[in-house]
């Protein structure tokens, strides 16, 4: 299954897992794929303890880091974000109606040590998704020299990051829901376009991976291209493969292993999660999210929500939220960041469990193929 994408970046099969959790990042690439650790949501100082981790653990492997760096975002956040608290720009409005969805179906506030931390979380920078942001983040990565790929996910990278990258001799990569989006990302230096169907999970556009793929192939010939969304299986991949794509790209697949950072009330709450059940909301960061549906994510379709705050306002309305919905255990309000994979999950397994499968899948496929190749013959 090895790829030219594979040999430049130094793993031996194309499987790219994301991942919020270093523990997955380490299996994937231990296992011959390649991890990539999703930094938005921490802080500098707890990034570099995280990246430490997996220096530690993947025995000189190399693996990558995907930061957001958003083209349209609140500036007055940002600025806020360095002399103060930013959750202080949230409109009143907007606190009471999600204290008041809380309150009428009886979910305690958290306590005030908990409380403290998730805001101690949000002035320190989880979740702020700002270019200022996420370069303070890129500079702790380039501290690590196992760190071979960096990923954008929310539009083009600016001129500075790119030239800093390349300097640095780390590949660019880019998240891209349409051709004309890869098109602009080539044209700012990207190296890997990652082609991001409407099945995947998290900030998603509205084409589906297999009418995608092909497209930002052809529009970007000699960029390599990975295929993401709804990828759960080796036939996934020879599919992927055929249509032009050098690996894929894996989110949703890792939530149901043991190493996953999800705790057990929320991995069985995907379990449960129907493919159709994975819908497109604005409710968590105010930007379209793949997520699994919930009477959280319902009422902000009401005529009655407020309107959406920009990016990263409402990712910090919604962080202490959804903390207190976790910790009731309510699955009828858990909304979380998936694609339509999550119907294939339906009880946990490991990543290297995941990884044989595909590989074997895969094989059994080609194996298919070729007979049929034959037969027509």
């Amino acid at each position: 299954m090895q790829t030219a994408i594979a040999r430049a970046l130094g793993c031996d099969v194309p499987i790219f897992a994301f991942s919020h959790c270093r523990d997955v990042v380490v299996e994937v690439t231990r296992a011959g794929g390649f991890g990539v650790l999703g930094a938005s949501t921490f802080a500098p100082d707890q990034l570099e303890q995280e990246l430490r981790w997996i220096d530690d653990h993947t025995e000189g492997r190399p693996y990558g880091v995907d930061v957001l760096i958003p083209a349209n975002y609140d500036r007055t956040a940002e600025a806020e974000s360095h002399t103060g608290d930013p959750a202080t720009l949230i409109p009143q409005a907007h606190l009471d109606f999600m204290e008041k969805i809380l309150t009428d179906a009886g979910v305690a506030p958290l306590p005030e040590d908990e409380r403290a931390r998730v805001h101690r979380d949000i002035v320190e920078g989880r979740g702020n998704m700002t270019p200022d942001g996420a370069r303070r983040l890129l500079e702790i990565a380039l501290q690590h020299p196992q760190v071979k790929l960096v990923v954008s996910a929310l539009g083009a990278p600016p001129p500075d990051v790119v030239a800093m990258l390349r300097e640095k001799k780390i590949m660019i990569g880019a998240l891209c829901g349409k051709a004309a989006h890869a098109v602009k990302q080539r044209t700012a230096g990207v190296q890997l376009i990652i082609a991001q169907g409407t099945e995947a999970g998290g900030h998603t556009g509205d084409i589906s991976t297999f009418v995608l793929v092909p497209q930002i192939v052809d529009a970007c010939p000699g960029i390599p291209v990975l295929a993401a969304g709804g990828i759960t299986s080796g036939r996934h991949v020879a599919a992927a493969l055929a249509l032009g794509a050098q690996g894929v790209w894996c989110g949703t697949i890792w939530l149901g292993t043991r190493e996953s950072e999800l705790t057990p009330f929320e991995k069985e709450v995907l379990f449960a999660t129907r493919a159709e059940d994975a819908v497109r909301s604005r409710v968590r960061t105010g930007k379209p999210v793949r997520m699994t549906k919930s009477k959280m994510s319902e009422a902000w379709e009401k005529p009655d929500a407020p309107g959406y705050l920009p990016t990263p306002l409402q990712g910090i309305l919604y962080n202490e939220i959804h903390a207190r919905v976790v910790r009731a255990q309510r699955p009828e309000l858990y909304s979380f960041p998936v694609g339509q994979a999550v119907g294939t999950m339906t009880e946990e397994t490991s990543v290297r469990e995941v990884m044989l499968r595909i590989q074997t899948e895969y094989l059994d496929t080609m194996d298919r193929l070729s007979s049929l190749a034959g037969a027509d013959a």
